[in-house]
């Protein structure tokens, strides 16, 4: 399992920032190519893309993505975000929990299973992409059209994505919610701070919506997902000198719903509406559905993953769907089986992300185990 680390090592020193890859997945897929795999790279704009295949016959795909988030301001990390430093039996580097590890595990459990069944029945294959951490626009949702236009379909999907609270597989997730980003212009009347019955201060006016907002029920939890929520992520005006004796002329408010499958789309921008018209309000409003909540019932690869995972930790695990979007999302319109199994997302978008060697080692040996059930 030596080889791990040092392809680990690999991916961290390549510096892919969303939506660059920066060579990861000529990385990897040289790789892919000594064991029999068929390479495609579908890249669109700035975006790398991958689709890898091997084999005939019921497939498993595994996802993942090769882009990290920004490492901020490096002053903060205790070693450089993209030169891989192991202390005490960890490794730090961006991108190493989300999810440069995860890939490595996959590649290296794919290498085992077929340096030792050469003849597997089945197809193995993999979706990467650059474009996960950023706007998405690019890389999973692309390839999944195209493979959809040649009527390709999967049987079972894994994605790297970091899932693990404590350790290893004490948590998988089967779905996630859905994701809508609204922005919200309130019109005002611009002028002088000293007389505001001259103007109309669209802060003020926006004062009791803004309230609503925050306040409204959207949905309750069910068995599967978690309650709908919003969170205001931005709130600005366009007073950019930031002057002290205007009123601005408008307000613009970000927020973002995690939608579970109470609720649809329609009924939250019409409840928007109503709470705009109530406060009188003058508005232009745009929103932009990120992805809609999916679900992977009890099924086979859910029992595979759940006996793998007992089968090193003696323990099953917790089955949720909590967390922010991943490519699934897209995914589901060609794999109706889905399931989330990666490294722990303790450190994940944070200063100083790293991962514990021994968990990869363990990772990649789960997956293994996963592959050798599903194809033998």
């Amino acid at each position: 399992m030596l080889n791990i680390i040092s392809l680990f090592k690999q991916l961290i020193k390549c510096p892919s920032l969303s939506p660059l890859d920066s060579g990861c997945q000529i990385i990897i897929n040289n790789r892919l190519k000594k064991i029999g795999f068929n390479i495609k790279y579908i890249n669109i704009n700035k975006t790398i893309n991958t689709w890898a295949y091997r084999g005939v016959g019921k497939n498993l795909l595994f996802a993942g993505h090769t882009d990290v988030v920004s490492s901020g301001n490096i002053n903060n990390w205790i070693t450089l975000p993209f030169i891989p430093i192991l202390k005490k039996k960890k490794i730090f580097g961006r991108g190493s929990a989300d999810m440069k590890g995860s890939l490595a595990a996959i590649i290296i459990a794919i290498e085992n299973f077929i340096k030792y069944n050469p003849n597997h029945k089945g197809q193995i294959s993999l979706i990467l992409t650059s474009d996960e951490e950023s706007d998405a626009t690019d890389g999973t949702i692309k390839v999944i059209k195209k493979l959809k236009k040649i009527k390709k379909k999967i049987d079972y999907c894994i994605i790297g994505e970091p899932s693990s609270k404590k350790y290893i597989g004490d948590n998988i997730k089967n779905g996630r919610r859905g994701s809508l980003n609204v922005n919200l212009i309130i019109y005002g009347k611009q002028g002088h701070i000293a007389y505001p019955n001259l103007a109309k201060n669209p802060i003020h006016e926006s004062n009791n919506f803004i309230k609503n907002l925050i306040l409204n029920k959207w949905g309750y939890k069910n068995i599967i997902f978690e309650p709908t929520i919003l969170q205001i992520s931005n709130i600005y005006t366009d007073n950019i000198n930031n002057l002290n004796n205007i009123i601005p002329n408008k307000i613009n408010i970000n927020f973002n719903l995690r939608f579970n499958n109470e609720i649809n789309i329609n009924k939250i921008i019409n409840e928007i509406k109503i709470m705009l018209i109530n406060n009188n309000l003058k508005y232009y409003m745009k929103w932009k559905i990120l992805g809609k909540p999916f679900y992977t019932n009890k099924n086979n690869l859910l029992d595979i993953i759940k006996k793998s995972i007992y089968l090193y930790n003696k323990k099953y695990p917790k089955i949720s769907t909590e967390g922010g979007t991943s490519d699934g999302r897209f995914i589901y319109k060609i794999c109706k089986q889905i399931v989330e199994l990666g490294l722990k997302n303790k450190t994940i978008h944070k200063f100083n992300e790293y991962i514990n060697i021994i968990e990869l080692k363990k990772l990649s040996v789960i997956y293994q185990n996963i592959i050798k059930n599903i194809l033998l």
